[in-house]
């Protein structure tokens, strides 16, 4: 859960502004400090310039840090120099890693309570002061944040305010509202997280349907099992039978009545994915919590859409179950109809997220929606093909998959277009039914992409599958997608 800090920003002079730690940067290779880290620097005897640069020689590499006490000499107990590495290289993406590494190293320290900062980049960074502050924040929250729900002596809460400092009214002004977007974007990733790490009894179908009832400003529609029967969801239904938690379908939209284009974005809800009959391993069941990450990650969207006010129409869409073996699940061999009355021979039960998203890729079509969007942790070839850094797109209509890259890039989050050629297509066929739901395991990213294309129509489309961004082992879950999508509807 996220460390409850409060981002701020207030005009003053950071000298004379009382805090535990005051944090100034340094690009690499600079000798004498400008600016207001030259302010501290003068204020403190030349401290930073004569001891820590030229005895101790910090070279402002990206990342590094250094700690020093000021005896008084300014309001601040402690300044906290970090190397932002070389002035060219500088971009909002590393402003907001930076800000990550401020607040981790800060949450370290003893007596840090108050920390205030320089606007990072504002000034010979170049940025507007809007945007630093917002890399900043987000930076900053996403930095804090800990998940401890479930210990019984809680992590200790060493950072209560972060302070942006700046003496120019204007700076001040623009700082504001970029730490309220910047609020907003960090607490849908960090709520994103929290439902991804939640522990799998608690975080059902229901749970995450109850979630999207309580959200303000949007209207929600839960479908239950009987009515998701009536819709012909077939495959959908298939996928939870094996459990003892009812599946929902969950509908959220957010109405613009000036919105000049309409999209669905639909993420997977596999809320525990056992294998179903066809079992995970052990090792492989671990995590599998995580398959719901990208159902959180609409979630949280739609969470935060209202205040975010983006000029189009959105509607989030959840099919919500979980694959489990029970006495009632189904088997290799099922033939599955879908809600568009293609059948699907299961060839294996543990390829179930695609059958979810088969039913609900239908639904969206219906909509009469411009713009589909679907997000899911789907395949295993993800990730030995991108790793944890990227996350792997593919979809009908190329400059809709460029804007999305562009958008993620901007988010600092990666990704990276796979090609869906038709030579992968054949692997699918069904000799019984009008195909399978796998196929080859080489290629796997792109035969599951081409398996749902097989679910869209007339719309423009996109698939992303963030199986290997989703979740880190040991850190956790990391909230993939959020911001690009956020960036996506907002552009």
């Amino acid at each position: 859960m996220t460390n409850k800090l409060d981002v701020s920003v207030a005009k003053g002079l950071l000298e004379q502004t009382p805090a535990n730690v005051l944090v100034v940067n340094l690009f690499e290779g600079v000798k004498i400090p400008a600016g207001a880290t030259g302010a501290i620097d003068i204020a403190l005897d030349g401290l930073i310039s004569k001891f820590v640069i030229e005895k101790e020689g910090f070279d402002g590499k990206f990342g590094s840090m250094y700690v020093i006490p000021t005896y008084g000499k300014i309001f601040a107990d402690k300044v906290l120099i970090v190397g932002l590495g070389k002035n060219k290289d500088f971009t909002l993406n590393r402003l907001r890693e930076i800000s990550q590494k401020i607040i981790k190293k800060c949450m370290k320290m003893n007596n840090a309570k108050k920390v205030i900062s320089v606007l990072h980049g504002a000034g010979i960074g170049g940025f507007d002061p809007q945007q630093s502050a917002q890399m900043i924040t987000e930076g900053t929250m996403i930095g804090a944040y800990s998940f401890d729900k479930y210990k019984s002596e809680k992590t200790p809460k060493k950072v209560e305010d972060f302070i942006i400092v700046d003496m120019v009214e204007e700076n001040c002004k623009k700082a504001k509202a970029g730490i309220k977007k910047g609020k907003l974007i960090a607490s849908a990733v960090n709520m994103a997280r929290d439902l991804s790490n939640e522990a799998p009894q608690y975080a059902t179908p229901s749970k995450l349907a109850e979630i999207a009832q309580e959200i303000n400003g949007i209207d929600v529609r839960i479908y239950e099992k009987d009515e998701i029967e009536k819709m012909g969801m077939g495959a959908f239904l298939a996928v939870g039978k094996g459990s003892s938690q009812p599946p929902k379908f969950i509908h959220m939209r957010y109405k613009n009545d000036k919105a000049q284009r309409k999209i669905a974005i639909i993420g997977k809800g596999i809320c525990f994915d056992s294998g179903g009959l066809d079992l995970k391993p052990p090792s492989s069941m671990l995590n599998m919590k995580d398959d719901m990450s990208a159902a959180g990650s609409v979630l949280a969207i739609m969470s935060v859409i209202k205040e975010l006010k983006p000029n189009c129409e959105v509607h989030g869409l959840i099919a919500a179950c979980e694959n489990m073996p029970g006495c009632s699940a189904y088997k290799p061999g099922d033939i599955l109809t879908a809600k568009n009355g293609k059948t699907i021979e299961v060839d294996n039960t543990d390829a179930e997220g695609r059958l979810t998203l088969a039913d609900a890729l239908c639904y969206a079509c219906e909509l009469g929606v411009d713009e589909v969007i679907d997000m899911a942790t789907l395949t295993g070839a993800c990730v030995v093909a991108l790793g944890n850094t990227a996350s792997g797109i593919m979809g009908n209509h190329q400059s809709m998959i460029d804007k999305l890259i562009k958008c993620a890039n901007a988010g600092g989050e990666k990704m990276w277009q796979l090609p869906m050629f038709e030579e992968y297509r054949d692997s699918l066929k069904s000799d019984i039914a009008d195909m399978k739901n796998t196929g080859s395991r080489m290629g796997g990213t792109q035969i599951a992409a081409l398996f749902l294309q097989n679910f869209v129509k007339k719309v423009h489309w996109a698939h992303i599958d963030i199986a290997g961004t989703a979740y880190i082992d040991k850190k956790g879950a990391t909230g993939a997608g959020v911001r690009t999508l956020i960036n996506y509807l907002m552009s």
